[in-house]
C-alpha cells in the first residue's frame, strides 16, 4: 500500500518511469473492479473489463496532463471516476431509458443495461451538488465495484458514516430516479 503512494509521489514529482511502475501494483486491482462493474452490464457488450482498465488508466497516467494523488485511496476514486465517465460515454452513444435502476448490497445476478449507467449518472450528477462524499461513495461502489468497506477507505471515513451515507444516497436515488421515470 505504501509502494503506491510513494509511486504516486513520484510520478507528481515529474519521474516518467514511475507510470511504468505503479500499473503491474495496480492492475490487478483495477481489473478486479472493472471486471464487477462490467458483471452488471449486458451480455455481449463491445467493452470488456480489460479494455476498461486500460482507458481508465491511460485516461489518468498517461494522458500528458499533470495528475496530483493524495494517496492509493484518491488513486482509486480517481481511478473510479475515470470508469464511471467512460461507461457515460459508451452509454450515452446506445441510450434507451430503462425501467428502473437497483441499488443492491451485492453485485448483482442480472447484468444491467447501459441505459442504467445514464440513468444514474444523470441523478448522481444533482446528488453530487448538494452531498458530494454522498456522490463519492455511489461512483465508488456502483461505478468502480469496491465494496463499503474499501469504499469507506478510500474515502477515509469509518465504516460506519460510509453505512449511513450509502443508506441516504440509495433513498435519495431511488427518489429522483423514480420521480424522472414517473413524469
Amino acid at each position: 500500500m505504501e509502494e503506491i503512494t510513494r509511486i504516486l509521489d513520484a510520478i507528481q514529482r515529474g519521474d516518467s518511469k514511475a507510470a511504468d511502475q505503479l500499473l503491474p501494483l495496480v492492475y490487478e486491482e483495477l481489473r478486479r473492479l472493472a471486471a464487477c462493474k462490467m458483471a452488471r452490464e449486458l451480455p455481449g457488450q463491445t467493452l470488456e473489463a480489460t479494455a476498461l482498465v486500460h482507458e481508465a488508466y491511460i485516461r489518468l497516467v498517461g494522458n500528458g496532463q499533470e495528475q496530483s494523488w493524495d494517496n492509493r485511496g484518491h488513486f482509486f476514486g480517481a481511478a473510479a471516476e475515470a470508469m464511471r465517465r467512460i461507461l457515460v460515454e459508451k452509454a450515452r452513444k446506445t441510450a434507451r431509458r430503462p425501467s428502473r435502476v437497483a441499488f443492491d448490497e451485492t453485485v448483482p445476478q442480472e447484468p444491467k443495461p447501459l441505459d442504467d449507467v445514464l440513468t444514474v449518472d444523470e441523478a448522481l450528477e444533482k446528488l453530487a451538488t448538494e452531498a458530494p462524499e454522498k456522490a463519492q461513495l455511489v461512483k465508488l461502489r456502483y461505478f468502480a465495484g469496491l465494496s463499503l468497506e474499501e469504499a469507506s477507505q478510500a474515502l477515509g471515513i469509518s465504516r460506519a458514516t460510509a453505512c449511513r451515507h450509502w443508506a441516504y444516497a440509495k433513498a435519495w436515488l431511488y427518489r429522483e430516479i423514480r420521480e424522472k421515470h414517473d413524469t
